[in-house]
């Protein structure tokens, strides 16, 4: 039988759950939070950015976790907030109280900061108990201690640690309601097979993003620049790991500004990104070097063109081939000339690309849009702002707390 302490989050209000989840965010949206400089410095060595890098993806992080955002996701998706707390009533449905489930586990990507930080949030929204696999960096662990001062219920609620680094998770998530995995799809699998038949399994494989420029936004060269600068920062922000990173960038013919034109604008403004934005080493790995000699190889030969980063930091590909699925290696961006929005659609089906989002510039049309949201991708975003997903945004086309509660629905008299 578990104890009071062990109930102490499904007694409290929804209210005072997320009015402590917000507190929490605002102390780590300052810089100089001790645990906040602790867990800086760890990400740096986990990851090797530098610390601007690091200090960028935590401020975007934290500053998303506001009650409002909460409030404002919750309500969208229960009906209301007071839904967590007993039943609630539902236009034209029968009242309904959303009930956390009992266990969610969450399996952190090895790469992206704090993605198991969201997932965790809401689940302790519903009143769950969550298990997360931190990383080494600990960046999970150390707010959640922060949640614990905020509100001491949230203290029996969460078990962070470093889980079994062989890939064995099956006592981990053995028991769990819920399991929220990030990984590639053998680790994927692995995680399920791992699972109680009966478990909600929400998986994140490994995605990419593109972006689209219409020839509308190439009608002259300064908003060209722009939007160039804009695709640099999506490009190698995080050395273009994650499934935020931008890897493709096609553009439209006929504008006043040329694919190749912009190809040359984006290559220059990637030269000066990488001063904001450093690459973490600068030793290719074999995939990137490989990919690199066969660009110079196809340019050789007339085919496309390649512009190198100063000291070979980061690699932008004019008219790569169409063949051949994008280069998704670290820092690097194909341009890609096309007709219409229709391409692009055609390009992902044929090479099965999974899009997390599709990057365009501000005043893209909704009929265009309504195109690109064919690709299957789950966000269209602002061009720069790929990196900078809203909390309430749906990531991977999930919800972000249905899936940690249950409905008990009751008749009407």
């Amino acid at each position: 039988m578990r104890s009071p302490a062990e109930d102490a989050l499904r007694t409290l209000p929804a209210r005072e759950i997320v009015r402590a989840i917000a507190d929490a965010g605002q102390r780590w949206c300052d810089a100089d939070f001790p645990p906040r400089v602790r867990a800086t410095r760890a990400v740096t060595e986990r990851l090797s950015y530098t610390e601007p890098v690091v200090d960028y993806a935590l401020d975007r992080l934290f500053g998303a976790i506001t009650r409002e955002a909460l409030h404002a996701t919750i309500e969208s998706e229960l009906g209301s907030l007071d839904a967590l707390d007993g039943f609630a009533q539902r236009p034209g449905r029968p009242a309904a109280f959303a009930r956390g489930v009992s266990r969610v586990a969450i399996i952190s990507s090895d790469t992206t900061i704090g993605v198991a930080l969201v997932p965790m949030l809401f689940a302790l929204c519903a009143k769950a108990d969550v298990a997360v696999k931190d990383r080494s960096d600990q960046l999970i662990g150390a707010f959640a201690q922060t949640l614990a001062q905020e509100q001491p219920a949230f203290a029996s609620a969460m078990d962070i640690g470093s889980w079994p680094q062989a890939g064995d998770f099956s006592a981990a998530v053995a028991d769990a309601d819920v399991v929220v995995a990030f990984g590639r799809p053998a680790a994927l699998q692995a995680i399920r097979a791992a699972c109680k038949p009966e478990a909600r399994f929400l998986p994140f494989g490994h995605r990419t993003s593109f972006g689209y420029l219409p020839r509308a936004a190439l009608m002259d060269i300064a908003l060209a620049r722009h939007h160039a600068a804009a695709a640099a920062r999506d490009t190698l922000l995080y050395d273009g790991d994650g499934c935020l990173s931008l890897h493709a960038l096609f553009v439209e013919e006929g504008g006043a500004v040329s694919p190749s034109a912009l190809a040359q604008l984006l290559a220059s403004a990637c030269d000066e990104a990488a001063t904001e934005f450093p690459a973490a080493s600068h030793e290719l790995s074999p995939s990137s070097a490989a990919y690199r000699e066969r660009a110079r190889f196809r340019s050789a030969q007339g085919i496309g063109v390649v512009y190198d980063g100063r000291r070979g930091a980061h690699l932008v590909v004019y008219d790569p081939p169409r063949d051949e699925p994008p280069a998704l290696t670290p820092r690097t961006i194909g341009v890609y000339p096309v007709h219409q929005p229709s391409d692009l659609v055609a390009y992902v089906r044929a090479q099965h690309v999974p899009l997390e989002a599709i990057a365009v510039p501000p005043g893209t049309p909704p009929d265009l849009i309504s195109i690109l949201a064919a690709t299957g991708a789950a966000r269209i975003a602002l061009l720069g702002q790929l990196q900078n997903p809203p909390l309430a945004g749906n990531h991977g086309g999930e919800q972000r707390i249905t899936p940690f509660v249950s409905f008990v629905y009751r008749d009407d008299e």
